[in-house]
């Protein structure tokens, strides 16, 4: 076989080897395109098909709808993005392509890269995990708020912290939350609340925004004192989908500074339906428990004479009672019996034969005359009838 036979393959062969070559290529198994959107398709699947281009070139790709379904934002032709994913051959096609698995608009890309970088950063030092973060107190005396002085965020903690808890002392710290000086700003206000000793939780946080707005947030040196603090600390920034690095550094978030506020103290009304259960429970246990304690003291102490005779005299009353129960039972079950006993001798007396038309002949001896040969010419005799008797004389 030739040189030039050898190197002879199918398509199929020849594509597949390009995708392993490609795909063996550690910088291209995870790498961010920037570009601009044309061609863009939303397939009935769920897919989306695109074109990334810039002045010079262009890179076909495709999002599954595993990851499209994560998307904040709607993609559209023209836009320009920022994708995330892997280089690879589309071998049926021939091609090579982006598949993406995250992507965002160019206008935030450097934010959101340094957003990534800093968060890896410190999930790499151990600042997120859950094993260092601390309960919050829950009847605290005095709560520090970080946050700016004005606007929705510092109103509604107020309300609903005292609205819940008004024995709790709320310490607000005004401090810049965006711009330049936030994060000193912010920095500043968590060391003044660790440096006083009568306070037991911290909120940090503001209400809502853009990721520029919220940036502060995300600041190495606000999670590093965030992470420093002794207080227990509650992050309360931006909305319920918005995440920032000092929600994963603080001990809870809260998606909302009322949240933030609904957390870090309990219910006064709550607590006080509590108390009235639990009162109630005491005073009856105490109840129980007194009276056993009063029959057992009735129980060692020894009765007056008095009380032992009225003990007796009271049984002697029940026996006595029983006695003629059973003495009234017993004539009545005498009775009965005394009544069954006459009826039967009633119906056997001889008497009862003679109202039905017979008669007795009886010697004078009283002996009974029973057969013919029994009576003798010249004998006298009686004959008993049932209502007498009757002197007789045989012929």
């Amino acid at each position: 076989m030739t040189e030039q036979q050898q190197v002879i393959g199918t398509v199929s062969r020849v594509n597949n080897y390009i995708k392993r070559l490609l795909d063996s290529k550690p910088v291209l198994s995870n790498l961010w395109v920037k570009g601009e959107i044309s061609n863009y398709k939303r397939h009935s699947s769920g897919h989306i098909y695109l074109t990334l281009k810039d002045e010079e070139s262009v890179l076909k790709a495709v999002m599954f709808r595993s990851a499209a379904a994560g998307l904040a934002f709607e993609p559209g032709d023209g836009m320009k993005v920022i994708a995330r994913g892997r280089v690879s051959v589309y071998e049926a096609g021939g091609a090579y392509q982006l598949y993406i698995e995250e992507m965002i608009p160019d206008g935030v890309g450097a934010l959101y890269l340094e957003y990534e970088r800093l968060k890896r950063k410190l999930a790499a030092e151990g600042l997120f995990d859950r094993e260092r973060k601390r309960p919050i107190p829950r009847y605290p005396n005095r709560i520090g708020v970080v946050t700016a002085p004005t606007g929705a965020a510092v109103r509604d903690i107020i309300n609903v912290a005292t609205r819940r808890f008004p024995l709790a002392e709320i310490i607000i710290y005004p401090a810049l939350v965006q711009g330049a000086g936030a994060k000193e700003s912010i920095v500043r206000a968590i060391e003044y609340f660790n440096g006083r000793s009568d306070v037991d939780t911290l909120i940090v946080g503001r209400g809502g925004g853009s990721i520029e707005d919220l940036w502060a947030f995300n600041e190495e040196c606000v999670a590093r004192a965030v992470f420093a603090s002794q207080i227990p600390v509650i992050s309360a920034v931006g909305h319920e989908t918005d995440f920032t690095i000092t929600d994963y550094v603080a001990d809870l978030r809260a998606p909302t500074p009322s949240a933030a506020a609904e957390i870090s103290v309990p219910s006064a009304m709550e607590l006080t339906r509590l108390i009235s259960i639990y009162n109630t429970r005491i005073y009856g246990a105490a109840q129980a428990r007194i009276e056993n304690l009063r029959l057992r003291l009735n129980r060692l102490v020894p009765r007056s004479p008095q009380d032992r005779i009225d003990e007796l005299s009271q049984r002697l009353d029940m026996r006595v009672r029983r006695m003629e129960n059973a003495y009234k039972l017993k004539i009545s079950e005498n009775g009965r019996r005394l009544g069954e006993l006459g009826g039967k001798l009633d119906a056997l007396s001889p008497l009862k034969t003679l109202t039905r038309g017979y008669s007795i002949p009886v010697r004078p001896d009283g002996t009974v005359m029973r057969k013919r040969d029994d009576f003798k010419s010249g004998d006298e005799f009686t004959l008993r009838l049932c209502d007498g008797d009757v002197g007789c004389t045989v012929i």
